[in-house]
């Protein structure tokens, strides 16, 4: 399967933020919409954020939304999330994904590429 990679994870304290980035330059075929998402300790994984193709739609989770944004480079290569505010309750593995096949941005099942996953982790 073709592969995206995430960066930009890290130890930081609460209060700090931090840039995660997803590499979607080894995909060949097209896709629909890209999604982060993240999975705590001992907790199921969750969209955290999502965006269309076009970049017009957005979504964000309740407990991100005014903290972290989504965005993408102009030639929708790289996908980003801007963390500010960060919380001890966003730690985990941040993961990026895209839909091959267009399926909505809010079918979270049908996000079925994945990178590797970056770890993040808030603590003083």
């Amino acid at each position: 399967q073709e592969q995206l990679v995430e960066s930009g994870g890290g130890l930081v304290q609460p209060g700090g933020s931090l840039r995660l980035s997803c590499d979607a330059s080894k995909l060949t075929q097209s896709y629909g919409a890209r999604a982060w998402f993240r999975q705590a300790p001992g907790k199921e994984r969750e969209a955290v954020s999502a965006m269309t193709i076009t970049g017009l739609n957005t979504y964000y989770a309740d407990s991100v939304k005014g903290r972290f944004t989504i965005s993408e480079d102009d030639a929708k290569i790289t996908m980003y999330l801007q963390m500010n505010s960060l919380k001890t309750e966003d730690t985990g593995v941040y993961y990026c994904a895209v839909q091959t096949s267009p399926s909505g941005l809010l079918n979270f099942d049908a996000y079925d590429n994945w990178g590797q996953g970056t770890q993040v982790t808030v603590s003083s």
